[in-house]
């Protein structure tokens, strides 16, 4: 390792300590020429599927894009900075274990969706309408049903209160005003 300050080809690490998640070594290091010292990190490289986008592009795997729909799925929900963390890790997880070079936008986007539904209903149906692009609200009641109809006294709050009544688009068909 070159040190930064005089570009001296020789430095020696005085200490070094993993990460709390195992992911990391943050090395401390010195240079035998000038004396200045330096922090390094080192973390495993592996190389992350492509991502094809559904106009047939193709696009590098971006950490920053995923993180951005979690926050924006989760934008004002109770859910700590560690949990969304937490879920884009296991997305990057899930990615990594593919053997594939390629993935269609679409498969990142269900391993994002089973994340969000564990965190918050809330967000999870956020994210659902855009990425199922919902037409009307018949969309969204459906999404609903299905959610609770699958996650039945998961700990969350329900996604309609008792004393709200399901909208029916055709239930005033027929009647006069």
């Amino acid at each position: 390792m070159h040190c930064p300050f005089c570009q001296h080809v020789d430095t020696r690490v005085i200490d070094s300590r993993v990460s709390d998640d195992g992911a990391t070594i943050r090395r401390r290091r010195e240079c035998e020429a000038c004396g200045e010292r330096f922090s390094t990190l080192e973390t495993i490289e592996l190389k992350l599927p492509a991502i094809i986008k559904s106009d047939g592009r193709r696009d590098t795997f971006d950490a920053r894009k995923l993180r951005a729909g979690f926050d924006r799925a989760l934008n004002k929900r109770p859910v700590s900075e560690e949990q969304i963390e937490s879920a884009v890790r296991a997305v990057v997880h899930q990615l990594r274990m593919t053997t594939e070079r390629e993935l269609p936008s679409r498969r990142v986007g269900e391993f994002v969706m089973a994340e969000l539904r564990k965190l918050d209903h809330v967000g999870y149906v956020r994210f659902a309408s855009v990425y199922r692009s919902f037409e009307d609200v018949a969309d969204f009641r459906e999404e609903l049903d299905r959610l609770e109809r699958d996650l039945p006294g998961e700990g969350q709050l329900p996604l309609l209160g008792a004393d709200v009544v399901p909208f029916d688009k055709h239930a005033d068909k027929g009647k006069k005003r």
